[in-house]
């Protein structure tokens, strides 16, 4: 399977700012690739690149508000979106940073820190045990550019459509029969609960029901790791431009599951059946409770979050989309950590 570059789980290192950006996504506009800021220059940074400190980056609105003060260059309004969103033009781009390319490497290398050679050993476990392909496996996250610590996460991207739903439905396997990968305990549920979740309304035992099932994240060798799967290029669903989003405002509903067949994936979607609205706000008012069709979330966190035949109480942004100029549905899209949520009721 031929795989593109500049898709999610990707990093893009500019030419003039000595900026990383993580890529979103996997379709992208014709002059410049949708990424989030992740790694900008600081004295005060703790992370050394080249003679240069680096601070990481978090919080999506806070990436907005260093780029809004020192590179408003990587911000634009796509209209085809209807979104203000962070991007690098392709002119702007030094490097493209591939998971695929730097698992090679470290295959190659000799002397690797611990942390690679624990990588290294969950991709062996699970190239193994999984009947996972090598050509279909990539390293990422900090410590595919250079910009680690020694408690860095370990964070894997798994290609194909096909490929990641067979690997998934070995984890459970894995997880039961190897002595050094497990799935997190109370206590580290609780760490992440107040990483991902902390600020937001949602309560720790509603946290819990979802991801206590979840196979794409746990500990290996007492290190966190995190799984994402990327479709395969014919299963994308189009271009770019083949899509067309309306912002609607926001909207809390009550929905069935119908479909979770791709909840793992990154975007991960998920088909509902739409009950009642419990709240609608700003322009949601006329859209019809029928049209709501999926809800979507570029957040990895949302991933594997319900499962079919549950019921869900979900609260996100309201898009109107339009495919090709024909097809037109309405969406519930997940992104704000505080204000959006997805929990099983």
């Amino acid at each position: 399977m031929k795989i593109n570059e500049a898709i999610e789980g990707d990093y893009i290192e500019t030419k003039n700012d000595n900026l990383f950006f993580d890529v979103k996504g996997v379709l992208h506009p014709n002059d410049r690739k949708i990424c989030f800021l992740r790694f900008f220059p600081n004295i005060d940074g703790e992370r050394i690149k080249s003679g240069i400190s680096y601070k990481k980056i978090y919080q999506i609105n806070n990436r907005f508000d260093i780029l809004r003060e020192f590179y408003p260059n990587y911000i634009f309004y796509s209209k085809e979106l209807d979104l203000e969103i962070q991007g690098v033009k392709l002119e702007d781009i030094k490097t493209i940073h591939t998971p695929r390319m730097f698992y090679k490497k470290l295959l190659e290398k000799n002397n690797l820190s611990s942390l690679k050679k624990c990588a290294l050993e969950l991709c062996d476990l699970f190239i193994s045990e999984g009947t996972l392909s090598e050509n279909l496996l990539g390293i990422t996250g900090s410590m595919m550019v250079g910009l680690n610590t020694e408690d860095s996460d370990i964070d894997l991207i798994i290609y194909g459509t096909e490929n990641s739903i067979e690997f998934q439905n070995r984890l459970e396997n894995i997880f039961n029969t190897s002595n050094k990968c497990r799935k997190y305990k109370l206590d580290e549920y609780k760490s992440h609960f107040k990483w991902r979740f902390g600020g937001s309304d949602i309560i720790f035992e509603d946290f819990l029901k979802s991801e206590q099932r979840k196979q794409h994240q746990g500990k290996y060798n007492n290190r966190d790791f995190f799984i994402r799967y990327i479709k395969s290029p014919k299963d994308w669903g189009g271009s770019f431009y083949d899509y067309k989003y309306k912002n609607c405002g926001r909207i809390k509903l009550k929905a069935k599951i119908i479909d979770s067949e791709n909840s793992i994936f990154t975007p991960c979607t998920y088909k509902i059946d739409p009950l009642s609205i419990i709240e609608k706000r700003r322009n949601s008012n006329n859209v019809n409770i029928n049209d709501i069709t999926e809800i979507v979330s570029f957040r990895g966190r949302y991933c594997e979050q319900a499962r079919d035949g549950e019921l869900i109480l979900a609260e996100g942004k309201l898009e109107k989309v339009s495919f090709k100029n024909k097809l037109e549905y309405s969406r519930i899209l997940l992104t704000d950590p505080t204000q959006d949520k997805m929990i099983i009721i």
